[in-house]
């Protein structure tokens, strides 16, 4: 917070934002009174906790968790008991999605590195610097190498297609469990 928003800050308000965004109220309230001393303000807890708890049943639905997990986001463990269940699981099924697609993203890289490498190698032989033979092995070893990933990339695209499936299905079908 800047010296201007200490200044004229609704602590209850303040408390709200900070809620219904999910953030670790301990932390959160420190850095606020931090920058606002620097100001000359002292930050009033209570009436910023009574707006945090006003702010996190925004946070704390399976919607969002589902939507913080699929952005790969941590989740600081602060929902009421009676609301972190159905956000636990939107927030699973979000973080599984977000593996998903770093998984995918990491075999495409490991592609273009290795498609880099046979330009590379191709370039090597034109030019007379390679052993031709043991480097067009090398390269028939890496496109066999490239045809087994693009396999791998298929089963991950058709688990994420599930995935997506699911959370599609998720607001509709979504019970909290107990």
């Amino acid at each position: 917070m800047s010296k201007e928003e200490c200044a004229v800050a609704d602590w209850r308000v303040v408390g709200e934002q900070d809620g219904a965004a999910g953030y670790n109220p301990q932390d959160r309230f420190a850095r606020h009174v931090k920058a606002c001393e620097k100001a000359g303000v002292a930050a009033d807890q209570t009436l910023w906790y009574e707006g945090y708890q006003l702010g996190l049943p925004r946070y704390c639905t399976p919607l969002n968790g589902l939507s913080v997990g699929s952005q790969g986001r941590s989740y600081a463990n602060v929902c009421p008991a009676d609301l972190d269940p159905g956000f636990r699981d939107g927030y699973e099924l979000g973080r599984t999605y977000n593996r998903k697609k770093s998984e995918i993203r990491s075999v495409e890289s490991r592609i273009s590195t290795l498609e880099r490498e046979i330009r590379e190698d191709e370039e090597l032989i034109n030019q007379g610097k390679a052993d031709k033979h043991a480097t067009e092995r090398k390269i028939d070893s890496s496109r066999r190498t490239i045809r087994g990933l693009e396999r791998d990339i298929r089963h991950l695209q058709s688990d994420l297609r599930r995935i997506e499936d699911d959370m599609e299905d998720f607001p509709y079908d979504h019970t909290p469990r107990t």
